[in-house]
């Protein structure tokens, strides 16, 4: 077994040399090597490198304002960060300048926090002898965990990778982080990381206080150093669990912070599609198809009456997704992944496609939706694969009979980002004879 594992991390050490390329989504063209996948050498070096910088960082001045000039230089270099990340992921400049506002806002807001701290918890009890038993001195706060590992996401460049929301309240709490980059956007990794390294030079900190690695393999290693006390993920479920489980094999296990997918049921109600089926309708084709369907929050199973107010909503959403312009996601495995997983959720008996999705062009993914009966998701089957994400522009529309197969859907879905209820008048006021609106709220809080 061991000659096995040894052989198994040569053929890796070999690999993890490969070229880290910067590619184009819109035409599946490499742009650029940007670097090389980092050795376990090299992760180790980036690790014990933040870890020396712990000392430093324990200065809430200095990562105040290490924070501070952190977003200031983003904001300067906005244009270039917008290009570098437009080039390697089209979601536009529109939505990357909202992402970078984001992004800078978040730095300065967790530099405040700092610079306030009353995030340390500080809590003194005095001596007391006079109480029984006799209270010593009492002082408690809370100190930085140590060097923490960030895993950027393929959807949000900038605002969950490297300068983002995990970085930098790790970096607020005087935990240094190393950064495992997306190769989805590799060169905006590179250049915010060079700001953000910057950013501390220029504040008298380390620039080893932000690491950054390429490659899949350096991610595990990552997780499994010892001197990594904590890790923030956003992505896939699969690759989470992964990370989950070696966080939690290690000699001494470490908090894993995760955000694995999520399918965000909504539940729209017979009141509701009867009083506004047409606006519902539209309003869906616009969440499931916002950036190509590609964020987090998407809606991936919605639960809908069957009858004529139902048959209003399919409809409206038909319309309204019909219309939609194709558009590229942020790489082919994910182009690739989602045709297929359409494709077999199609096949499914009973499932139909009101409008179908699929590829647009060469490069490209057309908008589509799916309709079930509710039934067919209410026990284990074929059908479990309709209550799994499918990144893209899609979405399962399960047509209910009645509460029992609303309420047996909901009992089968994991955990989710958001959880929506559409409710009628009487309903959100608490009007409807049976209790039916406050009974799904109470199904659908638990799983949000």
């Amino acid at each position: 077994m061991r000659q096995e594992f040894a052989q198994e991390e040569r053929t890796v050490a070999t690999a993890a040399a490969a070229p880290v390329w910067s590619v184009d989504p819109r035409n599946g063209k490499r742009r650029e090597q940007v670097a090389v996948e980092a050795t376990a050498a090299e992760v180790d070096a980036a690790v014990r490198a933040a870890h020396a910088a712990r000392a430093p960082l324990a200065d809430r001045g200095l990562r105040a304002a290490f924070l501070h000039r952190a977003a200031d230089l983003l904001d300067e270099a906005g244009e270039q960060v917008i290009e570098a990340a437009d080039a390697e992921t089209a979601l536009g400049p529109g939505r990357l300048t909202g992402e970078l506002a984001r992004t800078t806002y978040q730095l300065r807001a967790f530099a405040d926090i700092v610079a306030e701290g009353e995030f340390l918890g500080v809590l003194i009890d005095h001596a007391d002898p006079a109480l029984t038993p006799p209270r010593p001195d009492l002082r408690r706060y809370k100190i930085p965990l140590g060097v923490v590992a960030v895993y950027a996401a393929s959807n949000f460049p900038l605002a969950f990778s490297v300068p983002g929301g995990d970085t930098a309240s790790a970096l607020a709490a005087g935990c240094p982080v190393v950064v495992k980059a997306h190769p989805d956007h590799p060169a905006t990794s590179e250049l915010c990381a060079a700001l953000l390294r910057r950013a501390a030079a220029d504040t008298g900190l380390p620039e080893g206080v932000l690491g950054l690695v390429h490659g899949f393999r350096s991610g595990l290693d990552l997780v499994e150093h010892p001197l990594i006390t904590a890790a923030g993920f956003t992505g896939s479920v699969r690759g989470g669990r992964a990370l989950y489980d070696a966080a939690a094999a290690r000699p001494h296990p470490i908090p894993f912070h995760g955000e694995l997918g999520s399918l965000n049921p909504v539940v729209i109600t017979e009141a509701a599609a009867g009083e506004r089926a047409e606006q519902i309708g539209a309003g869906l084709a616009g969440s499931m198809t916002l950036g190509v369907g590609q964020f987090c929050v998407k809606p991936g199973l919605v639960l809908a009456p069957e009858g004529e107010r139902g048959d209003r909503l399919l409809t409206s959403l038909t319309a309204a997704v019909s219309d939609t312009e194709a558009g590229v996601l942020l790489d082919r495995r994910m182009r690739d992944a989602f045709l297929d997983g359409v494709r077999t959720r199609a096949q499914l008996p009973g499932v139909q496609a009101p409008v179908t999705p699929g590829a647009g062009g060469e490069h490209t993914v057309s908008a589509g939706f799916l309709t079930v009966p509710a039934a067919r998701l209410a026990t284990e089957g074929p059908h479990d694969l309709l209550l799994e994400e499918c990144f893209g522009p899609v979405t399962v529309l399960a047509r209910y009979a009645d509460e029992a197969e609303i309420t047996a859907v909901l009992a089968r879905l994991p955990g989710n980002l958001t959880a929506t209820l559409h409710l009628g008048g009487a309903e959100s006021a608490g009007r409807d004879d049976e209790g039916r609106g406050a009974r799904l709220l109470a199904g659908l809080t638990p799983l949000a």
